[in-house]
């Protein structure tokens, strides 16, 4: 492969995703050169946009920070890159990053784009770097309190790592929901219950939805104590999702608030922006217990096929991790 080139994972229309030669611009003095490690497939997301599935009310909301081509395709999307730095400046030279970038073998970006590693976290466990800043925001958005009880609904990648986080919260009693009892085993080694949506718990504090269903979503409204707040992490594209605002929605005076990661949550935002969120996200990814999250590795010439599989039957996947080595 010449200095100059790259391979990328491509969405040629929905559907159908394919490998192409990308040619690398010049790098300037303020860009790092990028040999790729591995990314990670945010299966949710990338499984609404591999699939066509992006409204065209949120073609530009929904773009990615180093995106090529448009919704609904042609288009080069992805956000969970870990790789070294090959070229750029000494500081950074031969330093692990991450960066939101696409699945692709090797790029160039300027070098603020980039975010060092820290000693503590290795390389393949910081492709859950994208997920975990996304939970921490919608935490953030909860503003859960010492001794909440509280229940995520929803364990995927994203409600697993919620719940990570709110059971570290002192006196917090954290409930993990889903449909699928092979969840213990993820719920147990993450330190927090598990339940299945028969068996929840009800009359919870703060109410985190991240199960991307409707049926999550009525779900999350029903074990919601009086006065207590729901938070919407799910995106749905563009399906339509009815919701339960009748029986006892308002005499529980009960509140639903949206969450999403493009933005600082209100309550952080004076103080926070998303540089400093990201580096929260990376300095917690030192537990050795948030492995259990990465369910699959591929290499990354069966991308087209795995990324087809997983949008279709995602079966237990949570984390699956693309290697370039």
């Amino acid at each position: 492969m010449a200095a100059d080139a790259g391979r990328a994972f491509w969405i040629a229309s929905p559907g159908r995703g394919e490998i192409r030669a990308e040619i690398l611009a010049s790098p300037s003095a303020e860009d790092v050169v990028v040999r790729t490690l591995y990314s990670g497939i945010s299966r949710g997301t990338e499984a609404l946009v591999f699939q066509g599935r992006v409204p065209a009310s949120e073609y530009q909301r929904m773009r990615a920070p180093f995106q090529a081509g448009q919704f609904p395709g042609p288009i080069k999307y992805g956000y969970a890159s870990v790789g070294q730095v090959e070229q750029g400046p000494l500081g950074l030279r031969d330093r692990k990053v991450f960066v939101l970038y696409p699945h692709q073998t090797r790029y160039v970006v300027p070098a603020h784009a980039v975010y060092v590693l820290p000693e503590t976290v290795p390389p393949q466990r910081a492709v859950l770097a994208a997920n975990l800043e996304t939970a921490l925001n919608g935490l953030w958005d909860g503003r859960p309190h010492v001794g909440d009880r509280i229940t995520v609904v929803g364990a995927g990648a994203v409600g697993c790592l919620v719940a990570w986080l709110a059971g570290r919260i002192a006196g917090c009693e954290v409930e993990l929901v889903d449909v699928n009892p092979r969840r213990e085993r993820v719920a147990r080694a993450l330190g927090v219950r598990f339940a299945l949506c028969q068996a929840a718990a009800d009359d919870r504090d703060l109410v985190i939805h991240a199960s991307g269903s409707p049926a999550g979503l009525d779900l999350a409204l029903r074990v919601a104590g009086f006065e207590a707040t729901i938070i919407e992490m799910s995106w749905y594209g563009n399906e339509a999702v009815p919701i339960a605002l009748g029986e006892a929605f308002h005499a529980r005076r009960l509140t639903l608030k949206s969450s999403q990661v493009g933005s600082v949550a209100g309550s952080q935002r004076s103080r926070w922006d998303t540089r400093r969120r990201m580096q929260l996200a990376l300095a917690e990814l030192a537990d050795p217990a948030l492995d259990a999250l990465v369910t699959g590795e591929s290499e990354f010439e069966a991308l087209p096929q795995v990324m087809a599989t997983l949008a279709a039957e995602p079966g237990d996947t949570l984390c699956h991790r693309i290697r370039y080595l």
